[in-house]
């Protein structure tokens, strides 16, 4: 089983409504909960481990994992209310406010975290959970408690104007990074984690010696690349498609390539470090896939396995 380590959220979607003003429909979300979703679809045992609400909106995000074939037994409940993310679409491109104070997702503490069965086999961790204290806290706690033997992705989805005390942030990513085998971030997330003036070759560089055994950028429409320990890289295209909006593609294409090293028997620790570049390009290729459905549509709907 691949565990999704991190929050569920409900994006609150703009929409055309009768008067030609724009409402706010309710849509499951968070980058953690779309990678897991994604994961269930695509045909993957998939677990998801975060704080869930017992109101209405924790009831929709149960709905939907469930009819996605996610297991959420491990998810923790509690009464605090669910966190709500409004998002503003500009040609298709999404930025959020985020409502999260006292959430059920947020007050996560390190006493919470369940003991993880035998067969996890990978963990995945990522979005505004790394940086939301003090679920933060208990999300590194339970990586450094549990990494061991077990493959580890992770995707910082860093969003600056979220953060609060940007030093522990920092040094908490760092951690956690140092425990990762594959990390995916954007351009901007590398920028941000390595601000000093240097080539994205030299920052990646400097990423893979601080742990990780792959290293894969994303550029949005101009595709992605990946990285080995032994200097090999790898080119893969962004799929062409009419977009509706980016909400969940970079989650989507996280699923993809999980999926697809899952299904090649590679997703485990000693194999990652070892990875072939045509291995990491099959993945690639199928994240990038994925992504492309879930971009074509509103919100945050990855795709299932018959879509691809």
């Amino acid at each position: 089983m691949i565990l999704c380590c991190g929050e569920a959220l409900i994006d609150m979607i703009p929409t055309p409504v009768a008067g030609g003003q724009e409402g706010f429909v309710p849509h499951t979300g968070g980058a953690v909960f779309n990678t897991a979703i994604a994961l269930g679809r695509l045909g993957v045992r998939t677990g998801l481990l975060t704080g869930l609400s017992t109101d209405m909106f924790g009831l929709q995000l149960t709905d939907v994992l469930t009819a996605s074939h996610v297991d959420a037994t491990l998810a923790i409940l509690s009464e605090r209310p669910t966190t709500l993310a409004f998002v503003r679409l500009v040609d298709g491109h999404a930025t959020y406010s985020f409502y999260d104070d006292n959430s059920a997702g947020r007050m996560l503490a390190s006493e919470d975290m369940p003991s993880i069965p035998a067969d996890v086999s990978a963990l995945f961790f990522g979005g505004i959970s790394l940086a939301c204290e003090p679920c933060a806290d208990a999300y590194a706690t339970l990586l450094a408690r549990e990494a061991d033997g077990r493959a580890v992705m992770l995707d910082p989805n860093i969003r600056p104007d979220f953060i609060r005390g940007i030093d522990r942030y920092r040094a908490r990513l760092g951690r956690m990074l140092a425990q990762t085998d594959i990390v995916k971030l954007s351009d901007e997330d590398l920028n941000w984690i390595e601000p000093a003036p240097l080539s994205m070759n030299e920052k990646v560089q400097i990423l893979l010696k601080a742990g990780p055994a792959i290293v894969i950028l994303t550029r949005g429409g101009d595709g992605a690349t990946g990285f080995l320990p032994d200097g090999a890289e790898v080119q893969v295209p962004a799929a062409i498609v009419e977009i509706s909006d980016t909400v969940g593609a970079g989650d989507t294409f996280n699923a993809g390539v999980l999926a697809k090293l899952s299904e090649m028997g590679q997703l485990r620790k000693a194999d990652l470090r070892s990875l072939s570049p045509d291995t990491l390009r099959e993945a690639m290729t199928h994240g990038a896939k994925a992504a492309a459905v879930t971009v074509s549509r509103a919100g945050a709907n990855p795709p299932w396995a018959r879509e691809l």
